[in-house]
């Protein structure tokens, strides 16, 4: 299995992030990628490609152009505002406040384009956003082109980020765009199954009234979990798009045993809708010594994790979310590909 992947992630590095207890250091760091990488090559996995640049239509495709722009001019619009740190919301539109009028300062337009404060802006963040785009469209274009497998090693991660947001570490919605794009080539019927312990909140409102992408999360319980306020089990869809977003959500202390009986749930759906590509939102932190999550998985898991998907029988591309055991997340995601390829 060939692994795409760019140097241009270690250019996102922010100085903290905003949880219940305060400030604490990015829990989303370049060594995440670097430990991915260092163990692709260690197993041989296969080659390690760099990614095209596809530039900024792809995107567009998915994202709001006023978000685009902001997220282009933000870092220059935070240090001309006086601005030294990392940018992060402090102030957020809520729902009694007009939400649909785009503010003009800077303060102003972080809070109106978030969901947390949990995706702070540096003065590299818009090349390591687009470059992580880039390596999941190169996947996606492999996988176009006859590859049965791809690994898009991305960072930032994508799934919290929605048409006009970003928050959980995320910018611009990578499998979002690549579901896209294999749309725009000829796809008519493409699935996305999302194991990442977080549900993928902007993946779902940004496909929830279309027909042509089923998607499949597999989540923490978003009465208790991040980012709370999407992934009930009940939320199937709007218009056109009923029927076509499924959730799985599970409490806190789930074992693998629990996951995976929902996991084959997931593939049998899959299997009913029979796509023509499958796009994987491939988070770890389901691992039960993740400092951020709640589930019990073990690292031999996800070898099965792997060979359940690969019983499919699709084109699959693996795009990188979620997994914050940092030590461990390179033999867990590998594992997940090595099951894959039945290694």
């Amino acid at each position: 299995m060939k692994t795409i992947y760019s140097e241009n992630h270690k250019l996102q590095h922010g100085d903290f992030e905003l949880v219940a207890d305060g400030l604490v250091p990015v829990f989303e760091m370049p060594r995440r990628a670097e430990i991915i990488h260092a163990r692709v090559k260690a197993v041989h996995l296969g080659e390690i490609l760099a990614p095209k640049d596809f530039g900024l239509e792809p995107i567009k495709r998915i994202h709001t152009a006023p978000y685009v722009q902001f997220l282009e001019n933000a870092w220059n619009e935070w240090t001309a505002a006086g601005h030294a740190k990392h940018a992060l919301p402090y102030t957020w539109a809520v729902r009694q406040m007009n939400q649909t009028r785009a503010p003009v300062a800077i303060e102003a337009k972080l809070g109106f384009y978030s969901l947390d404060a949990a995706a702070p802006i540096t003065p590299t963040t818009w090349q390591a956003i687009t470059g992580s785009v880039n390596v999941a469209l190169t996947g996606a274009e492999m996988v176009k082109n006859g590859s049965s497998g791809v690994f898009s090693l991305c960072r930032p991660p994508g799934h919290h980020a929605a048409a006009d947001y970003m928050g959980g570490y995320c910018f611009f919605n990578n499998v979002a765009v690549a579901a896209q794009y294999f749309l725009d080539n000829g796809a008519a019927r493409v699935a996305i199954l999302d194991i990442d312990y977080h549900h993928g909140n902007g993946t779902q409102a940004i496909f929830y009234d279309r027909a042509d992408v089923l998607l499949v999360n597999l989540h923490g319980d978003p009465s208790v979990e991040y980012p709370y306020f999407l992934g009930y089990g009940d939320e199937t869809g709007s218009g056109a798009g009923e029927g076509f977003n499924i959730n799985y959500p599970m409490p806190h202390g789930t074992s693998f045993e629990t996951w995976n009986a929902n996991l084959e749930l997931a593939c049998q759906n899959l299997e009913r809708y029979a796509p023509e590509v499958l796009l994987v939102s491939l988070g770890v932190d389901t691992f039960k010594h993740d400092p951020i999550s709640q589930f019990l998985l073990e690292t031999p898991d996800y070898l099965k994790i792997g060979a359940r998907i690969a019983k499919l029988g699709k084109p699959t591309l693996f795009v990188m979310e979620g997994g914050y055991a940092v030590e461990e997340i390179g033999v867990n995601a590998v594992n997940v590909l090595l099951g894959f390829e039945d290694r």
